[in-house]
């Protein structure tokens, strides 16, 4: 019997192909963490798998700075992209360069992150390789997110 495969998003006038996957995956986590079925250090490994080796070991060494930062940050995917949330709510999140074609990886931070300073301030980092200065700044910062 033959194994039924799932076509590629195709682009459309307003989503590119790549943006329709990511609503995808987000649709797919939904179902997967309503049916208890998500595993999210299982699904955030499977994340890294999919990514080339550039973004994949920045994944990876970020993974292990949020962990150490904070333990009891959950791990999980966020449209497809390795996240750590607190109490279900997204805190934090990677997006890799080659996944939307752009010319940095970013770490991102959503609405629930501790961050606020002033009127304005970053919710998203760009990163094109982490040094040991780069990796202290991440680790503060998630600190800071979580509260």
């Amino acid at each position: 019997m033959a194994v039924a495969t799932k076509k590629a998003p195709r682009a459309t006038k307003t989503f590119s192909a790549e943006e329709r996957e990511a609503m995808e995956a987000a649709a797919t986590e939904a179902k997967r963490a309503r049916s208890g079925k998500a595993d999210g250090e299982a699904d955030i490994r499977a994340a890294f798998a999919k990514m080339g080796e550039s973004d994949r070991k920045m994944a990876e060494r970020i993974h292990a700075i949020v962990k150490q930062a904070d333990p009891s940050l959950e791990s999980k995917t966020w449209y497809g992209m390795p996240a750590y949330a607190k109490g279900g709510k997204t805190i934090c999140f990677f997006q890799s360069a080659a996944k939307f074609k752009t010319r940095y990886a970013t770490l991102g931070f959503s609405d629930q992150a501790q961050l606020d300073d002033g009127n304005v301030w970053p919710n998203a980092y760009a990163i094109m390789k982490l040094t040991p200065a780069d990796e202290a700044k991440i680790a503060t910062l998630v600190k800071k997110a979580v509260g």
